[in-house]
């Protein structure tokens, strides 16, 4: 019951900033210039980084040596795995990024607002699967507070991120011509995936423990290809941006002090 509350509270966090970044549509009209883009997305690439890492990557390796195992094996083969788990949904599934017209995964009559939230739900996928796991790690080690405070900073700094990303949804829409009120809804929406996730793989994670160290690495890689694939391509990172950069640096130290100060 416990673990359910801690996974409950995890996830719901998460989702609750996606909702609250998407109410900002309640209050600007017009989506965000060039630069805040950079700095918002910028951001959420440093913190996904800096989670995948120190969240969920360096715990997958201190666990698969404590049970005997070569640390780096799990630690590489689920990060691989996780991003080809990206890579074939955002193949499969019908997508379309703000401020693109080029509609991504297979061939599909949706209308562009729903392309529009499948391709920011796609984000957050693993961040959901990222939570769930790492308060399942906590659990399974008999609630160790150590374990839950590094879950608990995960929970904080995905969900500092996903303020900005929640408006990044909204906010597109209402350009699109979408009331506020429906706008909200739907940036809503592409959040509900993240407890989805959280408990599905926590679940997962309850009847395979031994395989905890590739769900967590499964979970890692599946961020990195968010963040290689899609944050640092639409944070127009490419063009030598010294604003992006530093954003990118802002969001690994914070997410990094997070892990270590509660951790």
């Amino acid at each position: 019951m416990r673990e359910f509350t801690w996974i409950a509270g995890g996830t719901g966090f998460i989702f609750l900033m996606t909702c609250l970044g998407a109410a900002m549509v309640f209050f600007f009209r017009r989506r965000t210039g060039r630069m805040m883009q950079t700095l918002f997305l910028g951001f959420a690439a440093g913190v996904m980084i800096a989670a995948a890492v120190f969240g969920l990557l360096s715990p997958a390796i201190d666990e698969a040596e404590a049970m005997g195992n070569i640390g780096w094996l799990p630690a590489a083969g689920g990060c691989v795995l996780g991003a080809l788990f990206l890579f074939g949904l955002d193949k499969l599934i019908p997508h379309l990024h703000p401020g693109a017209n080029v509609r991504e995964g297979l061939s599909s009559s949706m209308k562009r607002t729903t392309l529009l939230v499948s391709a920011v739900t796609l984000h957050n996928i693993p961040e959901g699967m990222a939570v769930g796991l790492s308060f399942a790690l906590a659990a399974q080690h008999g609630g160790t507070p150590a374990l839950y405070a590094s879950a608990v900073a995960l929970a904080l700094g995905i969900g500092i991120q996903n303020f900005p990303e929640g408006a990044a949804i909204s906010l597109p829409l209402r350009q699109e011509g979408i009331k506020a009120g429906k706008a909200f809804l739907l940036g809503c929406a592409s959040g509900v995936v993240e407890p989805v996730f959280g408990f599905g793989m926590a679940f997962l994670a309850g009847y395979i423990a031994p395989y905890m160290p590739w769900l967590l690495s499964f979970a890692a890689g599946a961020m990195l290809y968010v963040v290689i694939e899609e944050l640092i391509p639409e944070a127009h990172l490419g063009e030598h941006s010294n604003t992006g950069t530093l954003s990118v640096m802002a969001g690994f130290v914070l997410m990094m002090i997070l892990d270590v100060s509660l951790g």
